[in-house]
């Protein structure tokens, strides 16, 4: 069926248009992060009101993600991918020439709302034209890009605005990203395994209610939900008690805490593979279990102990997100991959909205004890969900599910009823 091996002469360059999308999404969509203290003071508003400009996109990303769940499989895939990273890029450019916060806001909405165009449809691309051998492996590199663009963005924005203003910063790592749009377009292939069709609205919601009426697939929404809740959850606030006795560290110190996303890269591709030959429920286990270890093991008063369980912590998270991802789309039915790879990072992302200010008022109320606790009780949640899914497809009930919903739609014509 021509599917993309390691022996194709496209695996390689399509694995690094991948990793480049995946990072230039994150690059854009958290690029205002490290330097929301500074647009507070300029601005003269709180820290709060300055972090809109980073919730306001990744708030907009997960309203969108549901409008592109019913209308991905419309348009070509290649084409959506690199509108969306195109437009996002060419949109941190402009906010190098925005000096008004709301108008900020407002664009960082929009870019949040264009980006929503690249994740799904970049897993649908994955689980429809490679062979399944190997799709671990690369789900495990392209959420790698997610760690390397996530951190790059920070640290490129964080350094360049101590010698140019952060608007400057952002619109060169705008530039930046624009660079690397034209080496994804020239080499990522076209799809292969998938004709755009202008579907109907009700062919669009049965395929809608049919992703959200699988046990096994909902569950590992859920199981999304709690990995992306606990990571933004920990690193939301990990670094306060650092800046307090007996550490006192500076905040400059405390943001060099974000290079550990450097365990993820290695992390996600690792167990990527690992789940190509093992049990993918296990992998998700193991990589729940290692998130609370590595909880546990900050709670110590030494130091490197906080930074090594912080590590394991990503470990963790990063491994689990990609097993967890890759799982959908196998899942998923052939035509509606999209869909489900949509509805997995709705819950994903919502899940860091969520989840994030309810671990805000543990820590408040329990110090990084109570952050510990909650994120625990997540992970065994976590666990017993993926229990769950792994007797669910064991027992075939994925696939009972789609042959009942066609044989009940047939039986309905029928004039019969189940």
């Amino acid at each position: 069926m021509n599917y993309i091996s390691p022996e194709s002469k496209a695996f390689k360059k399509t694995l690094v248009a991948l990793f480049l999308g995946s990072f230039i999404m994150f690059a854009d969509l958290y690029c205002t992060q490290p330097v929301i203290a500074v647009i507070a003071a300029q601005f003269h508003v709180p820290p709060a009101a300055a972090s809109l400009t980073l919730s306001a996109a990744t708030g907009a990303l997960a309203i969108f993600l549901l409008f592109v769940s019913f209308t991905s499989g419309m348009y070509d895939r290649k084409k959506v991918m690199a509108l969306a990273l195109v437009t996002s890029a060419f949109l941190s450019v402009v906010v190098g020439f925005i000096h008004y916060l709301p108008l900020l806001i407002a664009v960082r909405f929009i870019q949040g709302a264009l980006l929503a165009g690249y994740p799904s449809i970049a897993m649908a691309y994955i689980n429809e034209e490679f062979d399944k051998k190997v799709l671990g492996y690369v789900i495990g590199i392209y959420v790698s890009g997610n760690s390397l663009g996530g951190l790059a963005g920070r640290l490129i924005v964080g350094s360049l605005s101590d010698a140019f203003s952060w608007n400057v910063a952002i619109a060169i790592l705008g530039v930046l990203n624009l660079v690397m749009c034209t080496l994804f377009i020239l080499l990522l292939p076209k799809s292969k395994h998938f004709d755009a069709k202008r579907g109907s609205m009700r062919r669009t919601t049965a395929g809608f209610l049919e992703n959200i009426e699988s046990p096994a697939l909902v569950f590992l929404y859920l199981i999304g939900f709690i990995l992306m809740g606990s990571f933004v959850t920990v690193y939301n606030y990990f670094g306060i008690p650092l800046m307090e006795p007996p550490y006192n560290l500076s905040q400059t110190l405390v943001g060099f805490v974000f290079i550990i996303f450097l365990v993820g890269t290695f992390s996600s591709t690792w167990m990527g593979r690992l789940s190509d030959h093992t049990s993918r429920s296990g992998v998700i286990a193991l990589c729940l279990i290692m998130m609370t270890c590595g909880l546990i093991i900050t709670m110590s008063s030494f130091l490197i102990l906080k930074i090594f369980g912080l590590a394991m912590f990503t470990f963790g998270f990063f491994g689990g997100h990609s097993v967890a991802s890759s799982w959908v789309g196998i899942l998923a039915n052939r035509r509606e991959k999209a869909q489900s790879s949509s509805l997995y990072l709705l819950f994903y992302y919502v899940g860091s909205s969520v989840v994030g200010p309810v671990g805000g008022l543990f820590l408040e109320s329990f110090g990084w004890a109570g952050v510990v606790v909650s994120i625990s009780v997540l992970s065994l949640i976590g666990l017993l969900l993926c229990a769950y899914v792994r007797r669910l497809v064991a027992n075939g009930a994925c696939h009972r599910f789609r042959h009942n919903h066609h044989m009940h739609h047939h039986q309905k014509v029928a004039g019969q009823h189940i």
